[in-house]
């Protein structure tokens, strides 16, 4: 995946295999990465989430035909340390658009 990163006052392409950080938040939007980085990036995020003490994540993978959805899910159902996942709430989450995954 190409992305784009702050050199100075401007944006620079960042070259395909070139790791690159996002900014953590409680929130991840896979709309921007390929399906065959979904794993990983769900897989790191989940683990940096918890290392900064996050209880509650959003994942936003889209609705589509669900490809991208039960990938983070299987992620998430490996994973000793979520509690719970489900659908994210339908009006101001994404629904069926979004997973929300609680720590323990």
């Amino acid at each position: 995946m190409t992305g784009l990163r702050m050199k100075g006052d401007e944006l620079e392409d960042i070259p395909d295999g070139e790791p690159f950080e996002i900014e953590i938040t409680d929130t991840l939007d896979l709309h921007s990465f390929a399906p065959s980085e979904v794993k990983a990036v769900v897989e790191e995020y989940l683990k940096e989430a918890r290392s900064r003490g996050f209880t509650v994540v959003r994942i936003i993978h889209g609705k589509g035909i669900g490809v991208q959805r039960e990938i983070v899910r299987s992620v998430l159902a490996e994973k000793e340390f979520i509690k719970s996942y489900s659908n994210a709430d339908e009006f101001s989450g994404g629904g069926s658009g979004a997973t929300i995954a609680k720590f323990r």
